[in-house]
């Protein structure tokens, strides 16, 4: 019995530790992962993930284009595929689109084909709808492990995260302006800031968006693409 229990204290330890890998917004245990970057420059990128929807594209890139911001959209290819004309919006408007995977599943403990499919299956749909810049790949809740992490070094793919994520605590999420002053307060130069505007649940976070964005020009700072920020590393 007490063997019994040893084993399965063991499992139960590395499963936690597995579940906690996982998560890892800074690392991953094959490839190149990209949280932050470090620069000098106070320029920060806003990137948004699902969709895109036909509800709430228009409005989200008319606050962008009033404040004269582009941003980067890690997009599902199912969406992609139910809404052509809003990926067309989204590039036209001067943004970059991102892979965030054909059906937003947890990636972690799925076969080389499926991490496959997933992946490739969006990157079609985004060139389907006429986008020509590269496309970089932002997983699903932020999970990887083994397979998928290994597929992108494969392909020269970096895993794009992100150092703010200020809907993740229910309290700033149901608060706008709550919300902005938290992402105001911790942007540092080279961060990237995750938030999700596409559907009817967001409504705070569409609300505090041109907060955040006032409030992070008021201190100086530049709204650029993942690509553009990642251009800047290149030349440190």
């Amino acid at each position: 019995m007490r063997k019994i229990l040893v084993i399965t204290a063991a499992f139960v330890v590395v499963g936690y530790g597995l579940w906690q890998l996982s998560s890892a917004r800074s690392f991953q245990l094959v490839g190149e992962l990209i949280q932050r970057v470090e620069t000098d420059n106070k320029v920060v990128a806003l990137t948004f993930d699902d969709g895109p929807s036909k509800r709430y594209t228009a409005e989200i890139l008319a606050l962008l284009a009033q404040q004269q911001v582009k941003a980067t959209f890690f997009i599902t290819g199912k969406e992609s595929e139910q809404n052509p004309d809003e990926v067309r919006l989204l590039y036209q408007a001067g943004h970059q689109l991102g892979n965030h995977s054909y059906s937003h599943p947890r990636m972690l403990f799925m076969p080389l084909s499926a991490v496959a499919s997933e992946i490739e299956r969006t990157d079609a749909a985004i060139r389907a709808a006429g986008y020509q810049d590269e496309i970089l790949f932002r997983p699903p809740y932020g999970k990887k492990l083994f397979v998928l992490p290994w597929y992108l070094a494969q392909q020269q793919r970096k895993t794009i995260m992100w150092d703010l994520e200020p809907e993740t605590d229910p309290t700033l999420a149901a608060d706008a302006q709550a919300m902005a002053n938290y992402v105001i307060e911790h942007t540092r130069p080279g961060s990237i800031v995750l938030m999700h505007l596409m559907y009817q649940s967001r409504q705070s976070s569409r609300e505090a968006l041109p907060l955040i964005i006032r409030g992070l020009k008021q201190k100086g700072y530049r709204f650029v693409t993942v690509s553009e920020l990642l251009a800047m590393q290149a030349q440190t």
